[in-house]
């Protein structure tokens, strides 16, 4: 349920409704817009009486919210979030280009691959410490000396490193960490989802192989219950019968979940298509569908990389990339 205020509302009686809905122990979201504020309701609603709240002066209209998601709603926040993370923003037209290997290897190579993306505009560095692979005998990461690696990348460049959690018990080695992906297998790991929330740090969270849109905001929904509403959403291609790319990248997904949540999204055009031959143009079109950012990998030679070499993409070319992309957004900005 959401309540819409009027303007500059009376705030005895602003701070009566709050205290009145909070004895009702429904947890109150609140949104301030330029014009109205809009109070969201989450709990049991279901004896709140919809006709006393809209005879209250200060109530402009109170609506039942059927979707499931309520915090990730943009009925509930109807503007943009923007999250700031050491200083790189995305969200609300702030634009993010997170760049780095598949996994961590070396020192000399995620420091060399981090000093280069740097360079080449990126503004957060991705790597994997912790490698969730299809085969048993397939290269599993570093663990926590690849994120040793990572934070001695960030030392060195200043860039907020991202890296993926496979399990709960990996949680204290990511105290340092600015951005924790949560990947597409774990999804729905609704106990790991739940620690998530309750610690204050951005979660990027990718969209599971096979899930609905609403489940994956509902996964979303587990985070933000918790108490943390930093979350990126992360669209990373789901599993079709199509065979000739890695997985199907749903671009359709960027202009849907603007329509149904405030929270900020990126395409990872890497793991969706499987190849660095498409990464150029699925990055094109992200950018000219609404998508607030880019997840790519980069490595300094991918021919001879650990881990997904056939989807990295040189240094070089994610800075000619990035500069198609910088000048995309300027022609949608100068359309808008």
């Amino acid at each position: 349920m959401i309540i819409v205020l009027k303007q500059n509302p009376d705030q005895a009686q602003y701070e009566h409704l709050q205290n009145w809905l909070k004895e009702m122990k429904l947890d109150v979201h609140i949104s301030e817009g330029q014009h109205s504020t809009i109070l969201g309701l989450v709990g049991d609603t279901s004896t709140v009486d919809i006709d006393m709240i809209s005879a209250m002066d200060i109530v402009e209209n109170v609506k039942r919210i059927q979707e499931p998601y309520k915090a990730a709603n943009r009925k509930f926040h109807p503007l943009d979030t923007q999250i700031d993370v050491e200083g790189a923003k995305i969200g609300a037209g702030a634009f993010a280009m997170i760049a780095g290997p598949c996994s961590v290897e070396t020192e000399e190579q995620i420091v060399g691959i981090a000093k280069s993306v740097k360079e080449a505009g990126a503004t957060m560095l991705r790597g994997g410490a912790f490698k969730p692979r299809t085969s048993p005998y397939a290269f599993q990461g570093l663990g926590g000396d690849g994120i040793e690696l990572l934070l001695l990348a960030k030392k060195e460049t200043g860039l907020p490193i991202v890296t993926e959690i496979m399990d709960l018990s990996q949680l204290p080695l990511f105290d340092d960490v600015d951005v924790i992906q949560v990947g597409a297998r774990n999804m729905q790991n609704f106990q790991l989802l739940k620690e998530l929330g309750k610690i204050k740090k951005p979660i990027l969270l990718k969209r599971g192989l096979a899930n609905t849109i609403q489940e994956f905001l509902m996964s979303a929904e587990y985070i933000m219950a918790g108490g943390n509403e930093d979350i990126i959403l992360c669209e990373r291609g789901i599993r079709t019968f199509e065979t000739a790319t890695r997985n199907t990248l749903d671009i359709s997904a960027v202009p849907v979940l603007k329509e149904r949540t405030h929270l900020p999204i990126v395409i990872d055009p890497s793991h969706s298509t499987g190849y660095s031959r498409y990464v150029k143009s699925m990055c094109y079109a992200s950018t000219a569908a609404g998508a607030d950012g880019l997840i790519i990998e980069v490595h300094n030679d991918p021919a001879k990389a650990w881990c997904d070499g056939q989807q990295s993409i040189t240094p070089d070319a994610f800075r000619e990339i990035n500069k198609g992309v910088q000048l995309i957004r300027k022609d949608i900005l100068s359309l808008c």
